[in-house]
């Protein structure tokens, strides 16, 4: 009690966040139990019929939904690796970048891109990218290649989804490693110059050992968000032509529960990707503390 009295304006600032979750986080958990039901909306939760396991059941025998998993997965686990070599890469070069007035201005025109959502950049993305007058299409025109059906043909769709997103985020996923460079101690430096080391020596063996811990932080926990291959992204861009390569679980939940109105096979298929996404979150907090020594409590 005494540190509630003491620290109450604190707890008062969090509160709002605190409702806000119970009510769209916690609140809504209780409709877990669709998962074993076969819902229908108009009897609600406690008139629908009890299924049991059978969602789960159907959700392995159905050949697309394997495809939509190995799709998710695949996506996902290409965002995950690329959304950590590019920030680092980038942020080993810009620091190496003497000029401050040029440095800033390269952090800011990278940044820029995450602040915008995927409604906007998937009509960009749209326009930049059709067949029919595109601006890469065009490009690829004149020197002879294309035109490539990037939004419409499924392995040409999961390339353009790969590195349109890591355009997007690596400009401020490079902030933690900027961070994390500029906590080395100079003295590494001076000390590597005197001996002669170059600059690529001084990278080599100062830098990249330097920052190697926070990378290892930022890679492991990511594995908790290895089933999110970006829903907003997907959706935005994605088509019937492309489902095959393309369909992720949160649109194939989107798809089978929204719009085909099986409610409870949807519910079963989140509830499957919250389980396996919320033990890789407890083995990536593990791998962390193990690896880099990194507790949150």
């Amino acid at each position: 009690m005494t540190h509630l009295k003491k620290y109450w304006p604190l707890h008062l600032m969090v509160l709002p966040s605190l409702l806000f979750l119970i009510a769209f986080s916690y609140l809504p958990m209780a409709g877990i139990v669709m998962a074993f039901q076969d819902f229908k909306p108009r009897l609600g939760i406690s008139g629908s019929k009890w299924v049991g396991l059978d969602n789960f059941r159907f959700l392995f025998e159905r050949e697309d939904s394997m495809q939509v998993i190995w799709n998710t997965v695949v996506i996902a686990v290409l965002k995950l690796f690329f959304n950590l070599v590019a920030p680092f890469t980038f942020a080993i070069f810009l620091n190496e970048v003497r000029k401050d007035l040029f440095k800033r201005f390269v952090q800011t025109l990278v940044y820029l891109p995450h602040f915008l959502s995927w409604v906007i950049l998937g009509g960009i993305l749209l326009n930049v990218l059709s067949t029919d007058g595109g601006f890469i299409n065009r490009i690829l025109e004149s020197i002879g290649i294309g035109p490539i059906f990037f939004l419409g043909d499924g392995n040409w769709f999961r390339v353009t989804v790969i590195v349109s997103d890591v355009w997007k985020e690596f400009g401020y996923g490079a902030i933690v490693f900027l961070a994390a460079l500029a906590n080395i101690n100079p003295a590494l430096y001076e000390a590597a110059e005197v001996d002669g080391a170059s600059r690529w020596k001084q990278t080599l063996h100062i830098t990249i050992p330097s920052i190697m811990p926070i990378t290892i932080v930022v890679g492991t926990l990511a594995l908790g968000n290895v089933l999110n291959a970006g829903f907003d992204q997907i959706f935005n861009l994605y088509n019937g032509l492309v489902y095959e390569k393309g369909d992720i679980l949160d649109t194939f939940v989107y798809r089978i529960g929204i719009l085909g109105g099986n409610m409870g096979f949807a519910t079963a298929i989140g509830l499957f990707k919250s389980v396996i996404s919320m033990v890789l979150i407890f083995v990536s907090y593990r791998i962390a503390y193990k690896w880099a020594n990194y507790r949150i409590f």
